[in-house]
């Protein structure tokens, strides 16, 4: 037996036991006479105590030659601490080590197994089985377990059946770039990776599991951040004989249980707002709503005077900074420098402080006076002691900058706190959006996704105006799921692949399968699908979610471990009945 006891359940009960412990060399203090060596396993550390006068000569032998991560067994006598470390579980015991074993030397690591290491993070992903030995990581590992087994309880309990779908399907030429595998066996032909098993969920209901579910990975060919990896991982979820309300109800319940199980958060509320409102009030369609700072659009109040830069905008919004008054003009200058970033792409900010006195000092009071400065208070809510920042331009960019403004913001004054948490349903969003570049309607969830009830008609006259039965989930500013109610129909279904582009001939090749099926009597379902790595990381509070992944990949996809991608055999290209061609 390699142990009878994990590094981390020792204490003072234990005295007068022997014991066997094994795991890595976490430190070593070696005074000759006496050698301390603290051993770690995933559970904890404990001190073993070499000593010359009690611990056999070839036993202290054998300590002297150990190093940092030598993976050992010991055996010995649970002593109590002259040194007690209150910090510690095991800190009121050591071992008085009477053998030891090392079961594999180590190398010296390229940087220290410690919480606050001195690794940086690419040392660290080359070496991410040494960086998974820290707590940090290990503890966020262990938490994604803790999540994961949570929804899994839940949506089991709730009757939903966990189903497994294929990796290798078709690809399709909706949504984002698809990963796609050769196949040997059918020369020139490819599988591709799921983007979503959105199909196969769909034919589960024609199939009458009424309720499914699935902890899935799924591979997108995208460009990355820091919340996007080109594999990933989602809680995919699909009902039967549901509406929209069903399904918001079904997982409110599990959002409120994971926050209430994982967090010890209570949340009763979970507001909804249209996408419209969304992006009306915060600039985007996944609004932290943890804070204020709403939008307050001043066309009516800042149009009026010889102002041309306002005067030429599509829109003139602006938001009230809490506090914001406190800003120097050096800081207010650096916030100006950063929205004229190539990535936020503001030509330039106009602001006003909100005065003590009730007065208001403006970059622009050559153009307008004090009444006009109380109607764009009143308009974004400022009071005395705020800053109102005002961004103008054409009006979808406008909001996407403002919005980016306001979360700067918020970062800057402390008001995003990762211990408090705000979901918010979004709901009412367009069916379709034009493309400018392909000239042409694309569904903006997927063309799966139902209208709202009543307005089918509408596509064929404004289908612009055309709202989707679809909803997001989001949590601090992140979406961490999203779904619709599906088209269930034959019909309906051919005739939303009309509006999408497809010819009769590329919808039956593309998802014939999908058409056929729903002329087998089809119930009406819907469903929605959380982003599991997303959503652990915000529980986990944070939103990076390379740092909740065992194996991540960095920002250009790369797995920089094993070095990955990289390049095949020329033996298996031609199996493949593949070619490169190489640029020189």
């Amino acid at each position: 037996m390699y142990r009878t006891h994990s590094n981390g359940e020792l204490n003072a009960s234990n005295i007068g036991q022997e014991v066997t412990l094994s795991g890595w060399v976490q430190k070593i203090r070696d005074k000759g006479f006496l050698i301390w060596v603290d051993l770690r396993d995933r559970y904890g550390i404990t001190q073993l105590i070499f000593d010359a006068d009690r611990t056999p000569k070839e036993m202290m032998e054998a300590a002297s030659e150990l190093g940092r991560e030598f993976v050992i067994q010991v055996t010995g006598t649970v002593i109590e601490r002259e040194s007690k470390n209150p910090n510690m579980i095991t800190g009121d015991i050591e071992i008085l080590a009477t053998m030891v074993s090392i079961l594999n030397k180590s190398l010296t690591p390229p940087f220290t197994i410690e919480d606050d290491t001195d690794g940086g993070e690419d040392l660290r992903m080359k070496y991410r089985y040494l960086d998974i030995r820290r707590n940090p990581v290990r503890e966020n590992l262990i938490f994604r377990h803790k999540v994961t087994m949570a929804v899994r309880n839940y949506l089991s309990e709730k009757n939903f059946v966990e189903v497994e779908t294929p990796y290798l399907i078709k690809s399709t030429p909706e949504g984002a770039r698809d990963f796609v595998v050769p196949s040997r066996m059918n020369e020139g032909q490819f599988y591709a990776l799921p983007q979503s098993p959105q199909t196969f969920k769909q034919l589960l209901m024609v199939g009458g599991m009424d309720k499914y579910f699935q902890i899935v990975k799924c591979f997108r060919d995208e460009d990355l951040r820091a919340d996007r990896q080109p594999e990933f991982t989602q809680i995919d979820c699909e009902m039967a004989f549901i509406e929209q309300e069903d399904i918001l109800n079904t997982f409110e319940g599990l959002t409120r249980h994971l926050l209430k199980k994982i967090n010890g958060v209570e949340i009763e509320i979970f507001p909804r707002m249209t996408y419209d409102d969304a992006l009306k009030k915060y600039g985007n369609d996944k609004p932290d709503i943890r804070f204020g700072m709403e939008f307050g659009e001043l066309n009516e109040v800042a149009q009026h005077k010889d102002f041309g830069v306002f005067n030429n905008a599509e829109l003139v919004v602006g938001i009230a900074v809490p506090g914001g008054n406190t800003f120097t003009r050096k800081e207010i200058d650096k916030l100006i420098d950063w929205i004229k970033r190539p990535q936020i792409g503001a030509l330039g900010m106009v602001y006003a402080r909100c005065n003590d006195d009730g007065t208001f000092k403006s970059s622009v009071d050559k153009f307008y006076d004090q009444a006009d400065l109380a109607s764009w208070a009143k308009v974004t809510g400022a009071q005395k002691g705020d800053l109102i920042c005002v961004l103008s331009g054409e009006k979808n960019k406008v909001r996407g900058q403002l919005s980016a403004l306001r979360m700067e913001l918020a970062e800057r004054l402390g008001l995003r706190k990762a211990n408090e948490f705000a979901p918010l349903w979004v709901i009412d969003f367009p069916l379709l959006e034009w493309d400018k570049g392909t000239g042409r309607y694309h569904a903006m969830h997927h063309p799966f996704t139902s209208p709202k009830p009543g307005q089918l008609a509408l596509l064929s006259t404004n289908p612009g105006k055309v709202r989707a039965n679809a909803y997001d989930l989001v949590l601090n500013g992140n979406e961490i799921g999203g779904g619709s109610i599906r088209i269930h129909d034959k019909e309906t279904q051919a005739l939303m692949f009309d509006y999408l582009g497809f010819t009769p001939e590329e919808a039956k090749a593309q998802f014939g399968f999908l058409m056929d099926a729903f002329q087998y009597g089809a119930p009406p379902h819907g469903g929605l699908a959380f982003g599991l790595d997303r959503l652990v990381a915000i529980l986990g509070g944070q939103e990076t979610i390379r740092d909740y992944i065992a194996f991540p990949k960095n920002n250009s996809g790369r797995d920089v471990m094993i070095d990955a991608p990289a390049p095949i055999a020329a033996e298996q290209l031609t199996e493949l009945s593949l070619q490169l061609n190489l640029k020189s």
